[in-house]
């Protein structure tokens, strides 16, 4: 699939609309989606990550690049996204599968700075991937970030950024009565 091909122009649109539904519809976390990423051996592992972008370039989010998906993604940069959406029609699915790459620092920057200060914070904070011995070291560290940072003023960490996953293949299910 490329960004000039008209069929993958539409499914980004179809996307958009069934998207857009799904909110309308009520669905509970609509821009929630599976992300299934590989170790450089070929162990898959996967989990729910929020879309926070989609246009005809593709499908961003944003995490802890430290994380196990970020890893993987640094050692195997293929990944498939999931979404379903029960509430529509008899449940709608939509798989994307593609080449993943890093979004600019810019973008980067700009979708950190638009977070809610304790997101914010807690992309500092939290160790993510990280076993953690108890509660209080994470609020411990919260609080140690809130003091360093003042809200307003709370850089973008370096190992926080996106992704965009640049699909081949986008797939529409759509589930029937008969199913």
């Amino acid at each position: 699939m490329s960004a000039a091909d008209p069929i993958y122009l539409e499914a980004i649109e179809r996307f958009r609309e069934l998207l857009q539904a799904a909110a309308d519809a009520g669905e509970p976390e609509p821009i929630a989606m599976t992300l299934a990423t590989a170790s450089s051996d070929g162990r898959v592992s996967a989990r729910t990550v929020l879309l926070k972008e989609v246009d005809e370039r593709g499908f961003v989010f944003y995490t802890n690049t430290h994380s196990r998906k970020g890893r993987q993604l640094e050692m195997n940069p293929q990944a498939a996204l999931l979404f379903h959406w029960k509430r529509l029609r008899n449940g709608v699915q939509v798989k994307v599968e593609g080449h993943v790459e890093p979004v600019t620092p810019a973008e980067a920057d700009a979708y950190f700075a638009s977070r809610p200060y304790l997101s914010q914070i807690g992309a500092w904070a939290s160790l993510q991937s990280e076993t953690l011995d108890q509660r209080a070291t994470l609020e411990q560290r919260v609080a140690m970030y809130r003091d360093r940072y003042p809200e307003g003023h709370v850089p973008r960490p370096p190992h926080w950024s996106g992704y965009r996953i640049r699909p081949s293949l986008i797939e529409l299910w759509f589930g029937e009565e008969f199913r």
